[in-house]
């Protein structure tokens, strides 16, 4: 199990280096931190509360991108494309997998304001139209997956 902890680490690792150097992360990548992370949340669970929180999650995301779509399409009169990147999309599918839908939940909201506050704080540095979210949101998954392993953080994999 701390084979798998380390390569979801360095998977995360990763894919921030990618998006924050390249703007755009090598899709393979994606369905690794998929596996990695639902066989560490299955090995650490009831294999109904796995499935369970895994469909729930999917509905959560499901609304969220439902939500960004329609909000691209009727307020900016663009394309999906346009507002968030696929890496983004792929990332967010994948940690579907990865804890219980509340735990989930928080996470993912804490994780789009750690994005936000990080990127106002980058880009009074450096001038970028681009967010790299995908890279923010890996950091911040991998943290916080460090610190509930750590126990800093109560069990991810319960709530």
């Amino acid at each position: 199990m701390l084979f798998l902890k380390i390569i979801l680490i360095l998977l995360f690792g990763c894919i921030l280096y990618e998006d924050l150097k390249y703007r755009a992360v090598h899709w393979f990548l994606f369905p690794l931190v998929g596996v990695c992370i639902g066989l560490l949340f299955f090995l650490n669970t009831l294999p109904e509360l796995f499935l369970v929180s895994v469909l729930n999650n999917l509905v959560f995301i499901s609304i969220l991108f439902g939500v960004i779509f329609l909000y691209a399409q009727l307020k900016l009169k663009t394309g999906i494309g346009q507002v968030i990147g696929l890496g983004d999309i792929l990332l967010i599918m994948v940690l579907v997998f990865g804890c219980a839908t509340v735990s989930f939940i928080v996470l993912l909201t804490c994780a789009f304001i750690f994005a936000l506050i990080l990127h106002l704080f980058l880009s009074k540095k450096q001038k970028t139209v681009t967010v790299p979210l995908a890279g923010y949101i890996s950091l911040f998954f991998g943290i916080a997956f460090i610190g509930s392993w750590a126990g800093l953080i109560n069990s991810l994999y319960l709530i």
